[in-house]
This record gives structure tokens, C-alpha cells and sequence, in this order.
């Protein structure tokens, strides 16, 4: 308990967060570079190519034990093979959606997935929350209805990333420090690798695969799919063994906000005023949201004394 309340430890493990946080956020732009790839040939390259990453990595850091102990035991097997699929649905529609000049959707769903978050654990597992986290649930979603009305499209990208994502959280908890990080992801890899194979078989009898048929940049690119899927991975999980929820909690809306200015600023993404009205009222729940961990946190400095 010691190590966890250092302030070094401390520092480190938000700064480890922070950069996980910051390398999804920049996600959209590197995604975009990728063209004239499609979605379904840059997710078969991310598994493919993340799974490689994977097993260099449990081999330089003699990790073979642990996921050879994982594998005798078949419920945190099936456990793994649910976060596979999971995170699998969560790369596709993020890739689809980035593609198809719907960034600012992609952000509004990762700005609503700490309240469906909270949302998994009243309904799933049984905790209570505070009256403001229930607020905030309530202002979200509005926001939800006002986008539907007002721009007469279901957010159906946004919906997907926030069900997913945190459905994906929720068997991460579900398994705990049972599973480390790179043996999970190298598990989650293996399970998705026949999809893989399904998708680049497709693409190859449709469109054809771009995969060294581009330029020797695009290829490396390509290539640089699986650390750059599975980097910001291992950055979270360094992070949040060294911080507490409630710093996590803060730092995670660093992504959908480069998010949503990417899709505004850079790509000038369509805004009305009805998606505006939309965003903004996500914008007050998630104040709210932020509120309540502030004070939450304060509480329990004070407790702690």
C-alpha cells in the first residue's frame, strides 16, 4: 500500500495514463494515413500484427509462464475470448466510423462510456452510486434524444463504442490481476486471428489487399498497426496499477476531446446546431460526472484522515 501511495509512483502512473490516453486521441489521424486501406483490411492488420507484437514481447520479457497458466484454466480462457470479441467490435466500428468522416461521433461515444460505465456497475454488478452520477446518467441521456430528434440519425458508431468499450472494462474487472496485460491481449489477439484471416480472405477477392501494393511508407505504417494498437494498451495498465479510479476517471476524457477537435478542427466535419445542442449537453453530464469525483475523492481524503 505503501508503493501505491507514493507520490513518485503516483506521478508515474498518471503519466503512463496520460499517454495512453494521448495515443488513442491521435488514433483518427494515423488511421486516415492508412488510405486507400479500407476498415476491414486495417483490423485484420491490427490483430495479425498486435499478436506478433504480443508474443515478441512475452518472449523478451520471459512472460510464457503466466499464459501457459492461463491456458489450464478454461474459465479465464472464455473470459479472454469475450474480451477478444469485445475489443474486435470496438476496432471495427472505431475504424469504420473514423473512415467514413464520423470522427466527432466516435468521440461523443467515448465521452459517454464512463457513465455507461457506471450504468454496468448498478445493473451488472449491484454497486450503488451517488446521487450526481445518477444526474449525470440523466443528462447523457438527453443528449442521446436531442442527437436523434435534432439530426435525424441514430448515433448508432457512438452507441457501438460506448456499449462495447464498456462491456470490454467490465470483463477486464471481471478478471482482474488473474490476467496480465500482455498476456491478455496476446490471448484476445489468438481468438480474433481466424476473423483475421476471414476478412483479409474478403478483401482480397474484392477490393484486393493495399498491404505492399501502396508505397514502402504505407506498408510500415500498416506494419506499425499492431504497436500502435497494442502500446497504448500496456500504458493503461502500467497507469492504473499506480492511480487511483478517480485520477483515471479525469484523465480519460483527454481522448475524446482530441477526438471531437480533430473531427472539427482538422477534418471540419459537419457541426448544426442541433449536434451542438447534442455534444453540449454531453459536455454538462460529463461535468457532472467530474463533479462527483472530485467530491467523492475529497470524501475520502477525509475519511482517510
Amino acid at each position: 500500500m505503501s508503493i501505491v501511495a507514493s507520490p513518485r509512483t503516483r506521478a508515474t502512473g498518471a503519466a503512463y495514463a496520460t499517454a495512453a490516453y494521448l495515443l488513442w486521441g491521435f488514433l483518427p489521424l494515423y488511421f486516415l494515413l492508412l488510405v486507400p486501406t479500407g476498415p476491414w483490411e486495417i483490423v485484420a492488420a491490427r490483430v495479425v500484427f498486435s499478436f506478433v507484437f504480443c508474443l515478441l514481447l512475452l518472449t523478451l520479457a520471459r512472460g510464457w509462464r503466466r499464459i501457459i497458466a492461463i491456458i489450464r484454466q478454461p474459465r479465464l480462457l472464455g473470459w479472454t475470448a469475450l474480451a477478444g470479441t469485445l475489443i474486435y467490435i470496438n476496432w471495427q466500428v472505431f475504424v469504420i466510423g473514423t473512415l467514413s468522416e464520423r470522427v466527432v461521433e466516435t468521440s461523443l461515444g467515448y465521452f459517454m462510456n464512463p457513465i455507461f460505465t457506471v450504468l454496468l456497475g448498478v445493473f451488472v454488478l449491484r454497486e450503488r452510486i451517488r446521487r450526481l452520477q445518477w444526474v449525470a446518467i440523466g443528462v447523457a441521456v438527453l443528449a442521446v434524444v436531442v442527437i436523434i430528434i435534432g439530426y435525424g440519425a441514430f448515433p448508432w458508431i457512438a452507441l457501438s463504442l460506448t456499449a462495447s468499450f464498456g462491456l470490454y472494462g467490465l470483463v477486464k474487472k471481471k478478471v482482474g490481476p488473474a490476467v496480465d496485460a500482455v498476456s491478455g491481449l496476446t490471448l484476445e489477439s489468438f481468438w480474433l486471428l481466424p476473423v483475421a484471416a476471414v476478412q483479409l480472405i474478403i478483401v482480397a477477392q474484392t477490393t484486393g489487399i493495399t498491404f505492399g501494393n501502396v508505397s514502402t511508407g504505407h506498408t510500415l505504417l500498416l506494419l506499425f498497426a499492431g504497436i500502435a494498437t497494442a502500446v497504448p494498451l500496456l500504458l493503461f495498465a502500467a497507469g492504473a496499477r499506480r492511480i487511483n479510479l478517480t485520477v483515471i476517471g479525469m484523465i480519460q476524457f483527454i481522448t475524446p476531446i482530441m477526438q471531437f477537435l480533430t473531427g472539427v478542427l482538422i477534418l471540419h466535419e459537419p457541426m448544426p446546431a442541433e449536434r451542438w445542442i447534442g455534444f453540449i449537453i454531453v459536455w454538462v453530464a460529463v461535468g457532472v460526472f467530474l463533479i462527483d469525483l472530485a467530491l467523492a475523492a475529497r470524501r475520502s481524503r477525509r475519511t482517510h484522515r
